[in-house]
């Protein structure tokens, strides 16, 4: 009748809906049926009892439900093939309607009736008319309904309901006497199979007759083969231990005159010559005349446990760490030799004493909770604690519960917990030194990064603090502070600002730069040293109760101090003073790199920039140069410019790099520098000329250097200057080629990579020539590779991003343009030299000078390739 589809039909009734959700919150009523359920197969009673019901009811369906949390159709009568079995949805079941009314439920008309009309058995026709009454165990439990139905309306009499409930309470019976046979079955085997796996053999002695009946365990624990056994207590006792054998024979006859229990354990001494030990326990039967007729018993195997107690006995006393047990009273019952040890007190003063009265500071602590709690839970606790003296120790401490109370394993571990200690504050500092070491190197720009201590500083090693550097002058200025407490921080800043000026002389400030060593005073030498005032005010407000001054120490000299301040209750120890002093060296050193480095970039920029001279100033063109040193390091290097007036009155363009980054580069390239311009100044040669002149003198001079260079001389006839054209003549040592940015705008690279040899590499080398004609407004750009080098990338995607830069920027006045150009494809930065030099012809002629020569042309910044 109920059975549905596997999901829940939309449109069910909303009354469906409230039952289901009603029988849900009963957990009881689901696991009684659900027990009900499981033993419902062991009978064909539930078949009959719904067939019976249909022919005393008349009608064409009968059906016997389960309600857990599903409906479960546990017989029926006139249900479609398969329902039997079948599992549906509580909300679309008449049955779960039943189960949750006070009565009956009686339907004439199902497609009438608001409670079940829209179900889905009464929707599809196979209910017109329902009667269910609910299935009630002994208990009160409701576990699912006897129901009759039919699809046509009919009326339902007083005695159909009667017949129905009687029919229900005969469900019920016969469902809960099903599953007490199951369940009796159940425990049956259940202790058979445990009787078997514990080895237990049971014995009936007739004392009428004397017969001792043994069962077949029995036999094989006093090694009797199969039918050996002659059946009397004689047999029986020829096998007991001669040392045991009147001391049972005694506590049977016990058992007899007393017509009560037998209970003993003895040995037995099977034919093979081993010993085994036998616990029996019985009790007599008493017969008509008031005596004792027979005893019933069973007997198992006790050796194992025996010596496996003793074993256990034996690794208690051997085992390295304490062991006592408690009893559910708390009382001592058992202590090792490695517990007395520990505890300090003998098995004999502690056995039978309670645990709270021998060791009182347990009482409150964590070993009472964790002991207490594992009692009450039957879960073990693991933890460790410190007991005050008479043991003044840490113990780790693993705690059971057994059946009769509480067993107890504990190991002293105050050592390793000091070792722990140890470590922690090993790793705190080195954790503090780690990210003191982090911000110091991730910049080179040191004294913002010092800035960054108070942060680090407080809460690990202070209250709050303050940090000063000194100015190259000498002068103290605080530079930083941090607070704990957030809302002092304001405070703190304003006191920073003000409390050096408010110190005298002897101020823990001064003292600790002059002395290079930590000064250590209380809050109210402080205070007193100040002077009456706004420092003054705050510093009470702050209200430090000591104060630690650090001396952040370079190469020689004090660069800073750390003053670390706290509040009442909190104090430095030794080992954080000398945290804190590590943290303040660190800070000096970097300082100290910082201001070593700085001078030494200063130095060697100044040493580079003082070799390369301001270019000239000619009529008809305008020169401009740029230096830009790598930013990774201090370091010089071998890239140059030159720009000059060759005597003939050429301009002469040169543009070089010396092989190396250090100081030999540095002095090759002044010199290399030098030579070039001594050769062309006086020889009036052609770039050609003087690039071979100059590998001549670096031959003869023995200078062991290898460098490139490019120069470009600028040449203009009279009837050129007419014309308003320029040439430039130019040859190329090894170099990258110079760029040249026409007036249109377009760019053009003057030569291929092929250029000639090195300079440096063969003195006899053949050095060629190149002449280009460039017009008015033209742009010469020669420059060195640091300006499109890069480590993810090659040469040839410099070049391309540099002539793209030139083509955006071709409109720029000169300077602008290598300004720019520096910006966009080294980001001011560098990673290696950078050197520029650049001409940019004039697009209107300019009246000359008298002294100058027919040939004198503008230079101008280089442009990537000119046109011929």
């Amino acid at each position: 009748m109920d059975r549905t589809a596997d999901r829940t039909p939309p449109g069910f009734p909303r009354s469906g809906e409230r039952a289901a959700a009603e029988l849900r919150r009963q957990p009881a009523r689901v696991v009684e049926a659900r027990r009900l359920r499981s033993a419902r197969g062991g009978s064909n009673a539930l078949d009959r009892l719904t067939e019976l019901a249909g022919r005393l009811l008349g009608t064409p369906g009968s059906q016997i439900s389960l309600l857990t949390d599903v409906q479960v159709v546990a017989a029926g009568a006139g249900l479609p093939p398969g329902s039997v079995g079948g599992e549906s949805p509580l909300e679309t079941s008449l049955c779960t309607v039943t189960a949750t009314g006070a009565a009956s439920l009686v339907v004439p008309d199902a497609r009438a009736d608001d409670r079940v009309r829209d179900l889905p058995p009464v929707a599809s026709g196979q209910v017109g008319a329902y009667l269910g009454t609910p299935l009630t165990t002994s208990g009160g439990l409701v576990i699912g309904a006897l129901c009759v139905f039919g699809p046509a309306p009919r009326e339902w009499s007083e005695a159909d309901v009667a017949t129905l409930q009687q029919l229900a309470e005969s469900t019920v019976t016969e469902l809960e006497l099903s599953a007490l046979v199951q369940q009796y079955e159940n425990d049956r085997i259940r202790w058979g199979l445990a009787i078997d796996a514990a080895g237990i053999g049971t014995f009936d002695w007739d004392l009428a007759s004397g017969r001792l009946s043994w069962d077949e365990q029995l036999n094989v624990m006093f090694g009797y083969e199969p039918g050996t056994f002659e059946e009397t207590i004689e047999a029986f006792s020829a096998r007991l231990h001669p040392d045991d054998r009147e001391r049972v024979t005694e506590a049977l006859q016990q058992c007899i005159d007393t017509c009560g229990e037998y209970d003993a354990e003895y040995r037995v001494v099977r034919p093979d010559g081993e010993t085994r030990w036998v616990h029996a326990r019985g009790r007599a039967l008493v017969g008509s005349a008031g005596s004792a007729v027979r005893i019933l018993g069973a007997a198992y195997d006790t050796t194992g446990e025996r010596e496996g107690a003793a074993l256990v006995t034996r690794l208690l006393e051997a085992m390295p760490a304490g062991f006592y047990s408690l009893d559910r009273e708390w009382r001592f019952t058992h202590v090792n030799a490695e517990a007395e040890r520990l505890i300090g007190s003998s098995r004999e003063e502690l056995l039978g004493q309670v645990l709270w009265s021998a060791f009182p500071s347990a009482v409150g602590s964590n070993v009472e909770d964790s002991y207490r709690n594992a009692v009450r839970t039957g879960e073990p606790a693991t933890f460790d604690t410190y007991y005050p003296a008479p043991l003044d120790g840490w113990f780790e401490v693993r705690a059971w519960p057994t059946p009769d109370g509480l067993s107890v394993y504990f190991l002293e571990v105050t050592e390793r917990r000091q070792m722990q200690d140890r470590a922690d504050r090993s790793a705190r500092r080195l954790a503090i030194l780690a990210q003191v070491s982090a911000e110091l190197a991730g910049t080179l720009d040191a004294p913002t990064a010092v800035s960054h201590l108070p942060r680090i500083v407080v809460p690990a090693l202070a209250d709050f603090c303050i940090v000063t550097l000194v100015d190259p002058d000498g002068r103290p200025r605080d530079v930083a502070s941090w607070h704990a407490d957030p809302a002092s921080q304001p405070l703190l800043e304003r006191y920073a600002d003000v409390r050096l000026d408010s110190m005298p002389v002897g101020s823990p400030v001064a003292r600790a730069l002059v002395s290079g060593e930590a000064v250590r005073e209380s809050g109210e030498t402080v205070l007193g040293m100040l002077a009456p005032g706004e420092a003054r005010d705050l510093a009470q407000i702050l209200h430090p109760h000591s104060a630690v001054v650090l001396p952040m120490r370079g190469r020689g000299r004090t660069l800073g101090l750390v003053t670390a301040y706290y509040r009442p209750g909190t104090e430095m120890t030794d080992e954080d003073l000398a945290i804190a002093q590590d943290v303040a060296d660190r800070a000096g050193l970097a300082l100290d790199n910082a201001r070593l480095y700085n001078a030494q970039q200063q130095l060697a920029e100044g040493l580079q920039r003082s070799l390369l001279t301001e270019p000239p100033e000619p009529d008809h063109a305008e020169i401009a140069v740029r230096y830009l040193p790598a930013a990774e390091a201090a370091r010089v290097g071998g890239d140059w410019y030159d720009a000059f007036l060759q005597p003939g009155g050429s301009t002469m363009l040169v543009i070089g790099d010396v092989v190396g980054h250090d100081t030999e580069a540095a002095a090759a390239m002044g010199q290399l520098r030098g030579l070039l311009r001594g050769i062309a100044t006086y020889s009036d040669a052609g770039p050609a000329e003087v690039l071979r002149g100059l590998d001549a003198s670096m031959a003869t001079l023995q200078t062991g250097t290898l460098a490139t260079a490019a120069i470009a001389r600028f040449e203009q006839t009279p009837d050129e200057l007419e014309r308003g054209v320029t040439r430039m003549r130019w040859a190329n040592a090894g170099h990258l080629p110079p760029l040249v940015v026409n007036p249109d705008g377009s760019v053009a690279e003057l030569a291929s990579w092929r250029g000639d040899l090195l300079l440096g590499v063969d003195a006899d080398a053949r050095r060629r020539e190149s002449v280009v004609t460039l017009d008015r407004g033209a742009t010469v750009l020669l420059y060195t590779d640091g300006l499109i080098e890069r480590r993810d990338a090659d040469l040839d995607a410099g070049l391309v991003r540099l002539r793209d830069a030139l083509v955006e920027l071709a409109d720029l006045p000169l300077q602008e343009m290598l300004d720019e150009l520096l910006e966009r494809l080294v980001h001011g930065r560098p990673e290696d030299d950078v050197a520029l030099v650049a001409v940019r012809l004039h697009r209107q002629d300019r009246p000359r000078p008298a002294e100058a020569g027919p040939n004198k042309v503008p230079p101008t910044v280089p442009p990537e390739r000119g046109t011929a």
